[in-house]
Order: structure tokens, then C-alpha cells, then sequence
């Protein structure tokens, strides 16, 4: 056991009387038994969720140009009591090492569940290598983190959890605090009914994914235009979207409605920050040169909420997101770089003029839903702080707690 760890065990037991009234207050903590938002409970005690994009046809069958268009197959079908178990491990701080950073710290309700950072900082305040993506609508992904290494939600918890320069912790000592609290032992056995014995790794694993697939955002006012109402943007958000969608922008082709992305991979040529090394991406994932500075196309889904933009916190506004793609093919890759890095096809110079520009911004702001945004816990059962350390000055304000 390292030193860390050490003291941090140590620092539990002296503090174990002393902490009576707090383990005291967490016996109040009961999962809900209601579904999230969107989420219908069956009789099977699960949640299905629906949206009215159940009603169109495939993308396959309406193709890219129409609104009415099916959204790709959700994961669903947890119980209510899985999801808020999830809600309140992803919150909770003692699944880091040193009990400094919960998920929540990387993944923030009020900043778009990302962080606002260029890059995210990890235990002991490490930079890591990109920023974080934002969790909207993970429910319908097909790979995970922005090289696209992770096939399911399981699977990428895995790599924050145990990254030593994201939450620093291990499986065996997760395991064991997680099962030494009494509360957490309580609720396990509320939302995984009939399992024997302590919580364990495949059930903490469902319990935050259960949440994460509880993250809908499909509400925004371009969803109420796609659903028939043609008020719900203005003309120059009408302008924009039509820009979005034009042959010459061609945003739509890979962030494509109504996820807003078509989940492959994509190498853009974006630099990375002075100083940094440029970023192979998913060439390091996947063994494919052809994919060197590749990177998952994210969905835009709540964008006007997640600055900084890229992988790497590249630029500050969505104006100079978009004003990349118009100063021309590759012009920001590395001298080094342009002979090995194979642009995707649709990076051109589509030569937008400032005003199309701002259109279009405009139409990326009508993308914005925060309608089903869950409700940061008042107490975890730890009884620590809930959230984490996300500096105050990074949030524009505060979501209502339980």
C-alpha cells in the first residue's frame, strides 16, 4: 500500500467515532424509486425511455437532408434504484484515491458536463492529456472518450477511475471503502436485488453508467422546430441551420441530426497548444496511420455550454471554432505533420463570410436543452463534499440540490 493510501486509511479509522453523526445522517439516504424524465417504468421495474423522435423513420431510410429522422438505438433498461445509486456515486469524492475529485469534477452539471478547462486537471491537480467530453446524450454512443477506445459505458469508467493522473485510484481499494460504508453496503443491495454478498466491481460499473444513460438532452428549441413549429427559431437561426446543413458548410455530414454527430472518427488537423505534443488520437488506439491526429466527432448537443473546443481546449468561442474550418485545408497542422496526417475528405474551404459565420453560431446556440439536468445531491453516503473541486469561478451558477 503506498504512502498516500496509508495515511488516507489511517486518517478513516482516527476519524471513525468522530464521524458518527455524518454516517448517521447518510441512513437517510434512500434510492428513488421513479424513473428519470423521458423514462418510462415498466413492470419489470425498468426505465425505457421515449421522445418523439420514436416516431420517424430510420436515418438510413429519410436520409441526411430531413429533420424528422430517427435518433440511433439508447441503451436503456436500468431500474430506477440503479440510476440513483449512480447519481450518487458519480458525485461522491470517495471514488478517487485521495477523495479530492469526484466524477462530477470532470464532468460538471452546469458547465455542459464537461469542466470548462482546456484540459482537464486530475488528483493532485495533474493537467491530463485532452479536455473533457461532454456527457449529453452518452445514452446513444457507440464508443467512448475522444479516441474512441471505450465499446460501452462500463468500459470507460474504467479509465478515469484508474488513470493515475485523472482519479488515481485502484479497483481493490475502491471496492474496499465502497464496501466498508455501511450506507453504500444498503443501497447495493436496494438497487441490485437478490446479489449476495458485498457490492462489487460489475455493479459499481452499471450503477454509474445507469446514470450517465440518464443524461437526455432532446428538448432544445431546434428540437421543437423539427417537431413542427416553426417558431421556435428566428430567421437568422433559420439562416444558420440552413448553412449547417448547406454543400458547401457541410457541418451536417458528420455532426449529423438529431444526435448532431455520425460517430466516426475524423482527423481535422486541428494544432494543439503551444508546447504540447501533437496529439496522435485514435492512430494510438487503433494501430490505423491513416487515423493519426483523429479524434470521435462529438455531438453539438448543449455546444454553447462546453467551451473551450477540441480535444485539446484549442479555442475559446464557438465563433473561432467554426472560423477554423474556413481559413483552409490543414493550415494549422504542424510543419512535421502535413506529410504524415491524412485530412478528412470534408476539410476544405468552404470560405464563409463573417456573417454566415455568425448565423451559424446562432443556430449552434439553439442546440441547447438542460431541461432533464439531474439534481446534484445535497449528501453522499462517504459524507463527504459532494461534487468535488470544481472552482467556484468555473461555474455560472449553481444546480438545485435534493
Amino acid at each position: 500500500m503506498s504512502r498516500r493510501r496509508r495515511s488516507k486509511h489511517r486518517l478513516a479509522g482516527a476519524l471513525a467515532l468522530a464521524c458518527c453523526s455524518v454516517a448517521s445522517a447518510d441512513v437517510a439516504i434512500e434510492l428513488r424509486a421513479h424513473c428519470p424524465p423521458g423514462f418510462e417504468l415498466t413492470d419489470a421495474n425498468q426505465c425505457e425511455l421515449h421522445t418523439l423522435y420514436d416516431n420517424y423513420e430510420s436515418l438510413r431510410d429519410a436520409g441526411v437532408g430531413g429533420l424528422k429522422t430517427a435518433l440511433p438505438p439508447a441503451r436503456d433498461g436500468f431500474s430506477p434504484q440503479q440510476i440513483d445509486l449512480g447519481r450518487y456515486l458519480f458525485f461522491d469524492p470517495l471514488l478517487s484515491g485521495d477523495d479530492s475529485l469526484s466524477c462530477a469534477s470532470c464532468h460538471h452539471p452546469d458547465l455542459g458536463f464537461a469542466d470548462g478547462r482546456p484540459r482537464s486537471k486530475g488528483i493532485g491537480g495533474a493537467e491530463v492529456k485532452r479536455a473533457a467530453p461532454s456527457l449529453w446524450n452518452v445514452a446513444y454512443q457507440e464508443r467512448l472518450f475522444w479516441d474512441a477506445r471505450a465499446a460501452s459505458l462500463e468500459e470507460q469508467v474504467t479509465g478515469p477511475l484508474y488513470d493515475p493522473l485523472e482519479m488515481g485510484n485502484d479497483p481493490a481499494s475502491m471496492l474496499a471503502e465502497i464496501g466498508n460504508n455501511e450506507t453504500y453496503r444498503r443501497l447495493f443491495r436496494d438497487a441490485f436485488p437478490g446479489s449476495e454478498g458485498p457490492p462489487t466491481l460489475q455493479q459499481v460499473y452499471r450503477a454509474i453508467a445507469a446514470f450517465q444513460v440518464s443524461l437526455i438532452s432532446l428538448n432544445s428549441r431546434y428540437d421543437r422546430y423539427a417537431h413542427g413549429f416553426p417558431g421556435a427559431l428566428s430567421e437568422q437561426e433559420i439562416e444558420g441551420m440552413n448553412v449547417f446543413r448547406s454543400f458547401v458548410a457541410r457541418c451536417a455530414e458528420c455532426h449529423t441530426p438529431p444526435l448532431f454527430t455520425n460517430q466516426q472518427i475524423a482527423v481535422i488537423g486541428v494544432r494543439d497548444p503551444e508546447g504540447v505534443p501533437f496529439d496522435e488520437g485514435a492512430e494510438a488506439t487503433t494501430g490505423n496511420a491513416g487515423l493519426r491526429g483523429g479524434f470521435k466527432i462529438p455531438s453539438l448537443r448543449n455546444i454553447a455550454n462546453t467551451a473551450p473546443y477540441m480535444h485539446s481546449g484549442t479555442f475559446a468561442t464557438l465563433h473561432d471554432a467554426v472560423r477554423f474550418y474556413t481559413l483552409g485545408r490543414g493550415h494549422a497542422l504542424p510543419e512535421e505533420e502535413r506529410d504524415r496526417v491524412i485530412l478528412h475528405w470534408h476539410i476544405w474551404e468552404p470560405q464563409l463570410t463573417d456573417e454566415e459565420l455568425e448565423r451559424l453560431v446562432a443556430f449552434l446556440s439553439t442546440l441547447t436543452d438542460e431541461s432533464f439536468k439531474p439534481q446534484i445531491p445535497s449528501s453522499v453516503p462517504s459524507g463527504l463534499t459532494p461534487v468535488g473541486t470544481v472552482p467556484k469561478a468555473l461555474v455560472p451558477r449553481l444546480s438545485r440540490a435534493d
